[in-house]
């Protein structure tokens, strides 16, 4: 069965529609009450606004043209009162729709990140960390402007060009006849150039992929950065894509600056032209002074609408392409996942394990199986080590044996039952990974020894500690179990780091056992210390091993001899010395024994 090859393009989609907003939809019903009151809010915020034209409308008419104190009084208190209301409805507006945006793209950072580690290990070996840090921080954040912020002021500005509108053609339908000729040369320009926008909106997002990607990469390797004295040459490239992403943020800027201000000159320029042919109706009698004044406050309104919906407009395109990008990665679904009626098994002791004809190619490595037609049956309890040149399959069995991927062909079966059909947490909570070059995670050395088994007690963790024969030098730090590791346990030698692994995977209490030994570049104390430590983490487990040391070799109930991804030879130490000229060269330049 071939696996579904997965990929993720790390370009922007060359559009972002509105309707790749649609899958975001769905986060905002966990909030209909919150909704319902910010778009009240933003009705009544819109209404106040227009109904300020009124009262303008009033005020002069009323107060200036019949020399009124008193209704003047009355006009200026109802235009006070308007605005303290409208303040209310603005903050409770801006609060509201803040923290639906805050709240729903928390829950779609949460979803992206649950999905992220839910995906196979060949995933992440065909897509760059930064491409997908910044599909779960930058292109979340473009989100949550827009819904926290654009889509309300959208909204708002869309409700008052309505209105104002309306109010423009009650107020004076002759006026309104010159403004809707203006109108289409202000929309239009609008239309044709902000889908140049959201192009350069795109590829400014992806230049600053292309700066988290590089700077996660090159941070990541910074000791052989400095090893090698690659800081200039670094610090070069760093700079080619930071000129990059300053350059194409430019050309967005450049060119949306350029479309506000043609459309300010379009829009103020309709209204200074309305306020000529107004200022001759007046004159005439048609209308009043008050009606131009309110006339040209609802003009202000409409311009100043259309004016920030082509503001907005640009990051609601910009959002679209973000929520079509994060789309796109929660729609990949894991090559590797759990059946969706997995089988449940009861493992009390040591494991059997059988691997049966078993089969497999690496996606990006189609041209040649890294394990062919392999068959090997292991007793519970027994120990087996793997040795073989570099690329003879090691590596790969672990990975299968752990599922971060399926075979192509045959089966791996644990007490008999196909490892595919087993939910993974299950299957994964059988196995203790002891790797070559172990993971420390920021945080205290207790906390790392409890990933082992989250419901670990503090007696567990020093039982196992010990037992790794780490107890001794974790007891010595300032803060003993407690003390901080610093990231990736920088703190810590080489030696300190295995055995804290051990301790791990010796609380995790695993039935199946995977070393991959990492004790050749040791100094001898290190070296006996963790080998003590092995020796009693394998008692009772089923083991596999892959051997790097004639002690571990000798100690191994069989060795299985690995070349192309099949099996050699198998037997022991003294059998294949006899049987393998491969296995001769193998143990006379690489295993060694223990000083």
């Amino acid at each position: 069965m071939r696996r579904n090859k997965q990929a993720l393009n790390a370009q922007a989609p060359a559009k972002g529609e509105v309707k790749h907003l649609r899958p975001i939809l769905k986060y905002l019903k966990p909030y209909r009450v919150q909704i319902f009151a910010a778009a009240l809010a933003v009705l009544f915020t819109s209404s106040a606004v227009l109904g300020m034209g009124a009262g303008l409308r009033y005020m002069v008419d009323e107060g200036f043209g019949k020399g009124n104190p008193a209704l003047l009084d009355r006009s200026f208190g109802y235009l006070v009162g308007v605005i303290l209301l409208l303040a209310g409805a603005t903050y409770t507006r801006f609060y509201l729709v803040s923290l639906i945006g805050e709240r729903v793209v928390r829950d779609i950072r949460n979803d992206v990140y649950r999905h992220l580690t839910q995906m196979h290990i060949g995933f992440f070996e065909t897509t760059r960390t930064g491409e997908l840090l910044s599909r779960l921080t930058t292109d979340t954040t473009l989100l949550q402007t827009m819904i926290g912020s654009s889509v309300s002021i959208a909204l708002r500005n869309t409700l008052m060009f309505i209105g104002g509108f309306v109010l423009l053609m009650i107020t004076s339908a002759r006026l309104t006849e010159y403004v809707l000729v203006m109108v289409p040369l202000v929309v239009i320009p609008i239309i044709m150039l902000g889908k140049r926008v959201r192009v350069l909106g795109k590829e400014s997002q992806n230049r600053v992929a292309d700066i988290s990607g590089f700077a996660e990469e090159s941070l990541n390797a910074i000791r052989a950065v400095q090893a090698l004295v690659l800081e200039p040459f670094q610090q070069a490239r760093f700079e080619e894509h930071a000129d990059a992403a300053l350059n194409a943020a430019l050309g967005r800027i450049k060119f949306r600056a350029a479309l506000t201000a043609l459309v300010i000159t379009m829009v103020f320029g309709a209204i200074v032209m309305v306020l000529w042919f107004g200022g001759k109706d007046v004159l005439a009698g048609r209308i009043s002074s008050g009606q131009l004044s309110a006339f040209v406050f609802y003009s202000v309104v409409v311009a100043g609408a259309v004016g920030a919906i082509s503001e907005v407009w640009a990051d609601i395109q910009r959002a679209a392409g973000a929520a079509e990008r994060i789309s796109e990665l929660l729609q990949l679904p894991p090559a590797v996942a759990s059946p969706d009626v997995p089988v449940a098994i009861t493992v009390e002791g040591p494991a059997e394990v059988r691997f049966d004809d078993v089969t497999f190619t690496y996606a990006m490595r189609p041209e040649k199986p890294a394990i062919s037609h392999f068959s090997l049956d292991v007793a519970p309890g027994s120990t087996v080590a793997f040795v073989g040149p570099s690329g003879a399959g090691k590596t790969t069995l672990f990975q299968l044996l752990l599922r971060f991927y399926d075979v192509d062909s045959g089966a791996i079966t644990l007490n008999g039952t196909d490892l595919r059909k087993m939910a993974l947490p299950q299957l994964r909570g059988l196995i203790g990974l002891v790797p070559q070059d172990p993971v420390i995670f920021t945080g205290t050395a207790r906390e790392n020894i409890r990933l082992g088994r989250m419901d670990a007690s503090d007696a567990d963790i020093m039982a196992a500690a010990d037992a790794a024969s780490a107890l001794e030098f974790l007891q010595r730090l300032p803060q003993g179990l407690d003390t901080h590791l610093g990231e990736k346990g920088v703190q810590l030698s080489g030696g300190q780091r295995q055995r804290l692994a051990i301790a791990r995977a010796v609380v995790r209490n695993p039935r199946i056992l995977l070393l991959d030994e990492a004790t050749s570049a040791l100094d001898s104390e290190n070296e006996h210390l963790i080998q003590q430590a092995l020796n009693r983490l394998m008692t009772g487990r089923t083991t596999f091993v892959i051997a790097h040391r004639l002690s571990t070799i000798t100690r191994a109930d069989r060795i299985v001899l690995l070349n192309d991804g099949q099996i050699e030879a198998m037997g022991t130490h003294a059998e294949l010395l006899k049987q393998s000229k491969l296995y001769a060269r193998l143990a006379e330049l690489q295993f060694k024994s223990v000083a």
